[in-house]
């Protein structure tokens, strides 16, 4: 690559970088714990994994949202026959493509499970618990696989592992993100039907049933969260009981597992009320430093 183009692509990493480090936080300092020639690779996907997580929250029309998502659909397709896009997160997942040899089709589901999601109606309510880990698995799990394949690895036993930790991630950051959505009536979509009925929060009004959620719902929603908490803990047991046959080389990839253990504890000490300030304090409800420390710890101990 000739000096403008370095120049260009540093330019672009740098945006990469920037990206993950204001909007997930915690996954940022996740990469830092990255072998240097895995970082770049894994901060260009974990930036495309921003721009589409965030497109319909961004966009003042739900239309523009979904027409920024299909356009990074189309944007994957453009890349993988080396067509220029000129934006930087498309520019570095370019370089890595070609760099690392990324897999097309997990980047597909990723963008296109968004994709879908974005389509919904509101009032179009999940049946049960495992709509949400499947969506958690096509749009995380797929990013650790696409991560874990960046630094050459592998191994059958790290992507199962990954598969459990892309779905308790997804399971508790859909979790903490719920009172967000109630603002933009999209809550709806987070909450599975059957466990709504269960906990009395599903309702029919107007011919159409919805989610109730109110200050006489709260032990109800609290009751949901913490089923789904439940679950989300148990793929990450599963993950764990994979350690021993885990390659050392993909450890620090499946570093993310500290995240959801801290929110998870999070939700515990608030009583899984997810309105509950504290929630939101901090890195996902601990001080900074205190999470950076989990964080070293864990990859000190090569443990996940």
């Amino acid at each position: 690559m000739n000096g403008g183009g370095s120049s260009s692509l540093r330019s672009a990493l740098s945006y990469c970088v920037q990206q993950v480090r204001n909007y997930d936080y915690h996954h940022y300092l996740c990469l830092l714990e990255l072998p240097t020639e895995m970082r770049k690779a894994a901060f260009a996907l974990r930036a495309f994994n921003v721009e589409t997580a965030r497109a319909m929250d961004v966009a003042s029309d739900p239309k523009i949202g979904l027409m920024r998502l299909l356009w990074w659909q189309e944007a994957i397709d453009k890349l993988y026959t080396k067509k220029p896009i000129n934006h930087p997160a498309a520019q570095a997942l370019s370089w890595a493509i070609s760099e690392h040899n990324i897999s097309k089709p997990w980047l597909k589901r990723s963008v296109e499970a968004r994709i879908r999601d974005a389509q919904r109606e509101v009032d179009d309510i999940p049946e049960s618990i495992e709509e949400l880990e499947k969506y958690a698995e096509d749009t995380v799990s797929t990013l650790l696989y696409n991560t874990l394949q960046a630094g050459g690895i592998s191994s059958t036993t790290a992507d199962h592992a990954a598969s459990h930790i892309g779905k308790a991630s997804g399971l508790v950051l859909l979790l903490k993100s719920l009172p967000y959505h109630c603002t933009r009536n999209r809550h709806q979509s987070y909450i599975p039907a059957d466990l709504a009925e269960k906990h009395g929060l599903l309702v029919k009004q107007g011919g159409r049933l919805e989610i109730l959620l109110d200050n006489n719902s709260r032990e109800g929603l609290s009751n949901v969260v913490f089923e789904i908490a439940s679950v989300a803990n148990a793929h990450l047991l599963k993950a764990r009981e994979l350690a021993g046959k885990v390659p050392a080389e993909a450890k620090p990839v499946l570093l993310h597992s500290v995240p959801v253990q801290v929110l998870l504890d999070s939700l515990n000490k608030v009583q899984f009320d997810v309105f509950d300030p504290r929630i939101q304090r901090g890195v996902l409800g601990v001080p900074p430093l205190l999470f950076q420390f989990k964080l070293k710890w864990y990859s000190w101990r090569a443990m996940f």
